[in-house]
C-alpha cells in the first residue's frame, strides 16, 4: 500500500543513500585526498547537497506530512513521522541558494584551516572564518525566525533538539559554582603526589597498533569500519561503514589512544543503530550530546578508570617498554593527571568543562552579533586566564584556532560535549548499580555486559525517543549534573 508515509519513507531512503556518499567522500577529503583535490570536492560535496536539500523540501513534502499525520500508524511510525517532520522543517526554512552558499565556504575554510593552524596565521583563517560567520548569521536569523527563538537557540536546536540557552546558562552556572573549587583541591592534591615522568618516544605503528587492541576490548566491529589518520580525530562515515581516525604524537604516550577509545564510543553507537530503521531518521542516533556521552563513556567512565588503565597497561608496557614510570600506581597517576591546558582534546576529565565554557560563550556573542570575528583573539585570551589561568597570547594555533567546528559553521555543537559528560556519568551509575560486577569485568578488559547494557537502554533507540524519555527509561530520570560532580570527586579525591 503506497501511502504518504510510505511515499516519505521511501524518500527518507533515498535521502539516507545520498548522505551515505557524502559522508564517505567528506572522510576522503579529511584523510586522503590530495591538496589539490580540494575545490573540485568541495563543489562535488555542494552539489550533492544541494540535491539532498531539493529532495527534502520538494513541494509534495507539507501534503505528504500531513497526509501520513492523519493515518493508523504506530507508536514508532509515529517517532520516525515527527522525526520527519524536523527534518523537513529545518530544511525548508532555508533558500537552496543559502544551504549551498554555506557548504562551499566551509569546506573552503577547513581545508585552509589545515595549512593555516600550523602556521599560526590567524589573518588568513579569519578572512575565510568571517564568510561562514555571516553566512551562520543569515541562516540563525532565518531559523529563529520561524521557531520564534533566538539566533543561537535556533542553530543549537540543530545539534540537541529541544536545548536553550537558558537550560545551559542554568547547568553551566550550577558548573561555574563548583568546578573552580573542584579544580584547585585536585590540582594541589596531585602536586603532592610525587609521580615519574613518563620518558622516551612512542612509535606511530606501535600507538595504532594499541589503538586497534583497544578497539577490539571495547567491541568495534571492523567488518563495519576502520581506522585511520585526520588532523582532527573524527568518527564519520555511515553505521554499516564507520570510519574513526586519530592523529599520533611520538612524543605523547596516550594522547592517540585516548583519542582512539574516545572516537571507538561514537562508532559503537553507529554500529549498533537498530537496522530495522536504517534509512529512517528514527533510526539516526538521537543527538549530539547523546553521541558524546557514548564516547564519554568509553573514554572518561571505562578508559580513564583504574580498573581499565589495570588492565591496558601490560600491553602498553609491551608497546613501548618497560620503565619505572610505567610502575601501575606511578602509571594511572599519570593517566589520571589534571593539569590545565591550551588543547581541549588533550584536556583531562576535570579542567575539560572550563573549554566548552568558554567557547559557549563567545560563539553565542558572535552568533547573536554581539562581537565579530575580529574580537575573538583577545576575549580568547581573556576567557582562557579567567577559566584556566592560563596566557594565550599570540599563540593562535593553538588558541581559537585549534578546533575545526567554527570552519564550518557548526556554532551550537560545542555544549554537547560538557551534556554528553554529564549523561555519561549519570548512564554509567546506572550501569553499575544494575550490573555490580562492572568494575571487576572492566578491570579484566571484558566490555561485553556493559555493551549490552548501552545497547538494550541507548543504542536500540535510535531516535525513537526525546533525549529526556531516553535517559528517563536509561537512567530513572532527566539530565541530573549531580552525577557527574559525584563522579569527578570519587575519581579524583577519593
Amino acid at each position: 500500500m503506497n501511502n504518504a508515509y510510505t511515499q516519505l519513507c521511501q524518500r527518507f531512503q533515498r535521502l539516507s543513500r545520498l548522505s551515505h556518499l557524502s559522508a564517505i567522500a567528506g572522510w576522503d577529503m579529511q584523510t586522503m585526498m590530495p591538496a589539490g583535490g580540494s575545490q573540485a570536492r568541495g563543489e562535488a560535496l555542494s552539489e550533492l547537497g544541494l540535491i539532498r536539500h531539493q529532495l527534502l523540501t520538494d513541494a509534495d513534502m507539507p501534503a505528504l506530512l500531513s497526509a501520513a499525520a492523519s493515518l493508523s500508524l504506530t507508536e514508532a511510525e509515529q517517532a520516525n513521522l515527527r522525526e520527519m517532520n524536523r527534518h523537513y522543517h529545518h530544511a525548508s526554512v532555508l533558500p537552496a541558494e543559502l544551504v549551498e552558499a554555506k557548504s562551499i565556504a566551509g569546506m573552503r575554510c577547513e581545508h585552509a584551516w589545515r595549512s593555516q593552524r600550523p602556521a599560526n596565521d590567524w589573518q588568513g583563517f579569519a578572512a575565510n572564518l568571517r564568510e561562514v560567520v555571516t553566512l551562520s548569521r543569515r541562516e540563525a536569523d532565518i531559523r529563529a525566525e520561524a521557531t520564534g527563538t533566538s539566533r543561537y537557540d535556533a542553530l543549537l536546536d540543530l545539534y540537541e533538539p529541544g536545548m536553550n540557552r537558558q537550560t545551559l546558562d542554568r547547568v553551566f552556572n550550577e558548573l561555574k559554582q563548583w568546578l573552580p573549587g573542584l579544580l584547585k583541591q585536585v590540582t594541589e592534591k596531585q602536586s603532592a603526589e610525587a609521580t615519574l615522568p613518563v620518558e622516551g618516544r612512542f612509535p606511530e605503528a606501535a600507538q595504532k597498533a594499541l589503538g586497534l587492541k583497544a578497539m577490539e576490548v571495547l567491541g568495534f566491529d571492523f567488518n563495519h569500519g576502520r581506522l585511520d589518520i585526520s588532523a582532527h580525530p573524527f568518527c564519520g562515515g555511515v553505521p554499516e561503514d564507520v570510519r574513526i581516525t586519530t592523529r599520533y604524537d611520538e612524543n605523547l604516550m596516550l594522547s592517540a589512544l585516548m583519542g582512539v577509545i574516545h572516537e571507538t564510543g561514537h562508532a559503537r553507537y553507529e554500529q549498533n543503530l537498530p537496522r530495522d530503521w536504517a534509512g529512517q531518521p528514527a533510526g539516526e542516533a538521537r543527538s549530539m550530546s547523546v553521541h558524546e556521552s557514548q564516547s564519554l563513556f568509553m573514554e572518561m567512565q571505562i578508559g580513564r578508570s583504574r580498573e581499565f588503565l589495570t588492565f591496558i597497561r601490560p600491553q602498553i608496557v609491551s608497546a613501548f617498554g618497560d620503565q619505572a614510570a610505567l610502575e601501575t600506581e606511578n602509571f594511572i597517576r599519570i593517566a589520571q593527571q589534571v593539569k590545565p591546558g591550551l588543547i581541549r582534546i588533550e584536556a583531562d576529565e576535570v579542567s575539560y568543562p572550563a573549554h566548552i565554557m568558554l567557547r559557549y560563550d563567545i560563539e553565542q556573542a558572535l552568533i547573536e552579533g554581539e562581537i565579530e570575528v575580529e574580537d575573538i583573539p583577545a576575549l580568547w585570551d581573556e576567557k582562557m586566564q579567567h577559566y584556566l589561568g592560563l596566557d594565550s597570547r599570540g599563540n593562535f594555533r593553538d588558541g581559537c584556532m585549534q578546533d575545526i567546528h567554527w570552519t564550518d559553521g557548526a556554532f551550537g555543537y560545542f555544549p554537547t560535549y560538557t551534556l554528553g559528560a554529564m549523561y555519561a556519568a549519570q548512564l554509567f551509575a546506572s550501569a553499575q548499580q544494575q550490573i555490580p560486577e562492572l568494575p571487576a569485568q572492566i578491570h579484566d578488559g571484558d566490555t561485553r555486559a556493559v555493551n549490552h547494557w548501552l545497547k538494550e537502554n541507548i543504542w536500540q533507540h535510535a531516535s525513537l525517543y526525546s533525549t529526556e524519555q531516553l535517559f528517563k527509561k536509561a537512567t530513572g530520570e532527566a539530565l541530573n549534573p549531580h552525577y557527574f560532580r559525584r563522579h569527578l570527586e570519587q575519581r579524583y579525591l577519593g
